[in-house]
């Protein structure tokens, strides 16, 4: 297949909560599948409209955003770079994840340290930019339209993406952006679903090298254990 993007996913290993996250989103970026949605009663509109934005990337936390392939790199470079850089960082275990409300729309996030997170996405960032065409003017525009500040509008221009580096917050996003009281409703419903799921702790001990198709969905071109 080929990819008009790639980027660097956290994804949950094959398990309960990598089958649950693929059907609630409706995509399973490991098998590059559609997955067909769970029925789940009173929700307060239908999930695959709850879901609709993050649908396409499936369950997954970034460390690398999405980035075109500048000229003279190919897809062979980069996995032999991928395999290099798992093969000599470390895992990361954090203490939990648990559901929170993020502005309008629910994700999992971390509980407790968060240092060595921080620093693997940092590192992770870093170590491709190599691979990173520059953004074109119109992607600079499309970012912009955001409203970032200064501080996100510099990083942005470094690195491709104003939310990395000290700007990184690890999410693994549920839902697209809700009303707020719908957004209330929401979390009470899936936290009951998903909280039983996920492991304490929980431990990133693998990567995943992702590819966007055509129609703009993700999927894994391989995943690589930290072993360093």
């Amino acid at each position: 297949m080929d990819f008009k993007r790639y980027a660097i996913y956290a994804t949950p290993a094959p398990g309960p909560l990598a089958d649950f996250g693929a059907a609630w989103l409706g995509w399973d970026c490991a098998a590059g599948c559609a997955v067909d949605h769970p029925h789940v009663s009173g929700l307060p509109m239908p999930l695959a409209e709850i879901t609709d934005a993050p649908r396409k990337y499936g369950l997954h936390a970034t460390m690398k955003p999405p980035f075109r392939l500048t000229e003279g790199q190919n897809e062979a470079a980069l996995k032999a770079a991928f395999e290099r850089f798992c093969s000599t960082t470390a895992p990361v275990t954090l203490d939990a994840l648990t559901l929170a409300r993020l502005g309008r729309f629910l994700a999992l996030v971390p509980l407790g340290d968060q240092t060595a997170l921080n620093a693997l996405a940092a590192k992770t960032v870093k170590a491709f930019e190599p691979f990173r065409a520059p953004l074109t003017e119109s992607e600079l525009t499309h970012r912009r339209a955001a409203g970032l500040s200064p501080e996100q509008d510099a990083l942005l221009l470094k690195w491709g993406y104003p939310y990395v580096i000290e700007a990184f917050r690890f999410h693994i996003t549920l839902t697209g952006k809700l009303p707020r009281a719908q957004a209330v409703e929401t979390h009470t419903i899936l936290a009951r679903l998903i909280e039983p799921l996920l492991p304490r702790p929980f431990p990133i001990s693998s990567l995943a090298l992702m590819g966007e198709d055509g129609l703009g969905r993700f999927h894994l071109i391989h995943r690589r254990a930290l072993s360093g």
